[in-house]
């Protein structure tokens, strides 16, 4: 009889041993398969699927070195519609100029605001908002019960003391005949001396409710009281704010006029933190506004704030202009350039050759077998003058860049894929995808009279990104945008986008700003 042995295997343990089998085998295959590709012979590298491209940049680590030169070619008639201009790098004096935006406004020193010495209602208004005065020229009459109280006390101290006068004069020649008594003749004094002081008080008082000397020694005992007093200008100047109107109510605090003397006017410019070895009291500027772009004034810094905007980052420097015929405003913005000490030849570009590529910045050259193709080059620039910008690094005088046109060479560099997308040191490795926005976020912002349109733009932390910045119009101090946070500023040209490229990091609220950070916007990364 043949024996039967049972064996019972628990269902947890049965698993484990079939999930054993089957990486074994998947092993067995990955060798069987490796060892034929290193034959070369047995098997062939899998193809990827039909319409994606590998690219080797996708798996690059990401550098902080010199971008590569890239050629991006153009057909004739694309460059012609693109109205491409090519001029060759110029040579200029590098003078260590510094640039600022700044605000025009009034001389504190010459700028009174005109208040009544009297309470009481206004009666009558002279010049209106924006009037030029002299000085001394009645702006406001005020109706002052209290004027008209000091003026009968003081009449009646002067008519008293006169009585006061006749009197001590009678009884000094009744004393010298012994008709009267030398205590008779002190008491007479003693009055005399105290209606004296009565009437100097009523007097002091007239004279701190503007009473002129004049209008003093006029007054008697049969002058017609008047309760109506005289607002003088303080200064020649223009009236630039006007509270009083006919009916007003008003005392000593009452604001009824403030008038500027605009001969001269304060410039001020905010001034950098890393730019403050650069200017000192006495440093020359010059002044330029876009009302008078042709006409430039000259002055020197007179002041420098010795506290900084924690917000901004800056200091307020102050310029001291004369302005004869009134063409600075107040308000106005300007742009002043401080010199510096030392020039230095170096190449220069026009700002509009210039594009950004993330944190970088690259110009078009030309390449000179084809002037149909463009090499776009890295390159660091130095102070900006005008609409010249120096370069330190990457182009030489004689070297031929496209100065109009070239976002459109940029654009299509993009649309060939001639270059991975930019990352910045926080960035991250862009995926490779069969297309090449998919793994960019954009927004677009534009700058005009009102300030930023959209103000706010919401990204996604860790994911690259591109903000298209585009200035519609000369009337705004827009004409730059500063990230502060991410040490980020550039010039805004008219109707000409700018591309802004970074990579949030983290979720937070990242701001910009103009120049003068009076525009403000924020980014709110999520």
């Amino acid at each position: 009889m043949t024996s039967q042995t049972r064996v019972t295997m628990h269902k947890g343990a049965a698993a484990l041993i079939a999930i054993a089998l089957v990486a074994a085998g998947a092993g067995a295959a990955y060798l069987l398969m490796r060892s034929d590709a290193a034959g070369g012979g047995h098997g062939a590298a899998i193809p990827p699927p039909a319409g994606v491209q590998q690219s080797s940049a996708a798996t690059a680590p990401a550098t902080n070195g010199p971008l590569s030169d890239v050629v991006v070619p153009l057909s004739q008639d694309a460059a012609k519609r693109a109205g491409i201009v090519v001029a060759p790098v110029a040579s200029g004096l590098s003078s260590n100029e510094l640039r600022l935006p700044a605000v025009v406004e009034p001389n504190a020193y010459r700028q009174v605001v005109v208040t009544s010495l009297v309470a009481g209602r206004v009666t009558k208004v002279g010049p209106a908002l924006g009037d030029r005065v002299r000085r001394g020229e009645t702006v406001a009459e005020i109706y002052s019960p209290a004027l008209a109280e000091a003026q009968t006390r003081y009449v009646s101290a002067h008519a008293m003391l006169d009585a006061h006068d006749r009197e001590l004069q009678r009884t000094q020649k009744l004393a010298e005949i012994g008709a009267a008594s030398r205590q008779e003749l002190e008491k007479i004094h003693a009055e005399h001396a105290a209606q004296t002081a009565a009437v100097q008080s009523a007097r002091s008082q007239l004279e701190l409710f503007g009473v002129s000397t004049s209008a003093l020694e006029k007054m008697a005992p049969r002058h017609k009281v008047s309760a109506t007093i005289s607002v003088p200008a303080p200064i020649e100047g223009v009236i630039t704010e006007r509270g009083a109107n006919v009916g007003l109510n008003a005392d000593q605090a009452t604001k009824l006029f403030t008038v500027v003397d605009l001969s001269t006017v304060w410039v001020v410019a905010n001034l950098y933190e890393q730019d403050f070895p650069r200017v000192r009291v006495g440093t020359e500027a010059a002044i330029t506004t876009s009302a008078r772009p042709d006409a430039t004034l000259h002055g020197r810094v007179s002041y420098i704030d010795p506290q900084v905007s924690a917000d901004t980052r800056t200091a307020k420097v102050r310029i001291e202009v004369r302005n004869p015929n009134g063409e600075l405003r107040l308000g106005m913005y300007a742009d002043v350039v401080v010199a510096g000490t030392s020039a230095t030849p170096a190449p220069r570009v026009p700002r509009n050759a210039v594009q950004n590529v993330g944190d970088r910045t690259v110009v078009y050259l030309t390449n000179p077998k084809d002037p149909w193709k463009f090499i776009e080059r890295e390159v660091r620039l130095g102070q900006t003058s005008g609409e010249q910008v120096e370069v330190v690094s990457g182009v030489q005088p004689g070297d031929v860049v496209v100065t109009q046109g070239s976002f459109f060479v940029r654009a299509e560099r993009e649309r060939l894929g001639l270059r991975p997308a930019a990352t910045t040191a926080k960035a991250s490795t862009v995926p490779a995808s069969s297309n090449s926005n998919e793994a960019i976020q954009t927004a677009k912002v534009i700058v005009n009279e009102q300030g930023y349109e959209p103000a706010t733009v919401t990204l996604h932390a860790g994911t690259p990104a591109r903000i298209t910045f585009l200035r519609t119009t000369d009337k705004t101090c827009g004409t730059e945008v500063v990230f502060a946070s991410l040490n980020i500023k550039r010039a805004l040209p008219l109707n000409e986008p700018l591309v802004i490229e970074f990579t949030p990091a983290t979720s937070g609220d990242i701001a910009f700003a103009c120049g003068m950070n009076m525009l403000k916007g924020v980014v709110v990364v999520q």
